[in-house]
């Protein structure tokens, strides 16, 4: 079921587009930003309320990676594994955040603060390497910084 205040965020979104599956990422990212992920249930909820299939609507939800359809940390840190950051010291900077953080991709930490992703690119190649937690872009990230950037998402 969707909370009145989702309703009325993904009415808005609708009403910006010709028709209603026209919205789906949107709704998706509504529900999620209430829930913290997409369930099952949330997934056949907002199917149903943009009149669309369940189907239709995980197959946007699974291509979309910044859709989550099992649960996340409070905070959800996406390190680019693109080619430039790649080159500019990517894998120093994984192998500092799987030692700190305990985790690996795909996984989130004991206290449910942290959870650990790859994504193909954040658009900053030429800051690289580049990761973001939440909706916060680091640009330009060394091994030396993780430990100040991390201290800000406790």
């Amino acid at each position: 079921m969707l909370t009145r205040e989702e309703i009325l965020e993904i009415d808005r979104a609708i009403s910006a587009v010709p028709y209603r599956k026209a919205a789906c990422i949107e709704a998706l990212k509504v529900v999620q930003t209430h829930r913290g992920w997409i369930s099952d249930e949330s997934l056949r909820t907002v199917a149903g309320y943009l009149e669309m299939s369940v189907d239709d609507l995980d197959s946007v939800a699974t291509f979309y990676n910044l859709i989550f359809r099992k649960p996340v940390g409070r905070h959800v840190i996406l390190l680019c594994d693109s080619i430039s950051c790649w080159v500019m010291g990517y894998e120093q900077l994984r192998e500092r955040l799987r030692d700190h953080l305990g985790i690996d991709y795909g996984e989130t930490t004991a206290d449910g603060r942290y959870t650990l992703l790859p994504n193909p690119c954040l658009g900053t190649c030429d800051c690289a390497p580049a990761l973001m937690i939440d909706n916060d872009l680091y640009r330009k990230v060394t091994p030396e910084m993780l430990e100040s950037i991390l201290s800000k998402y406790l």
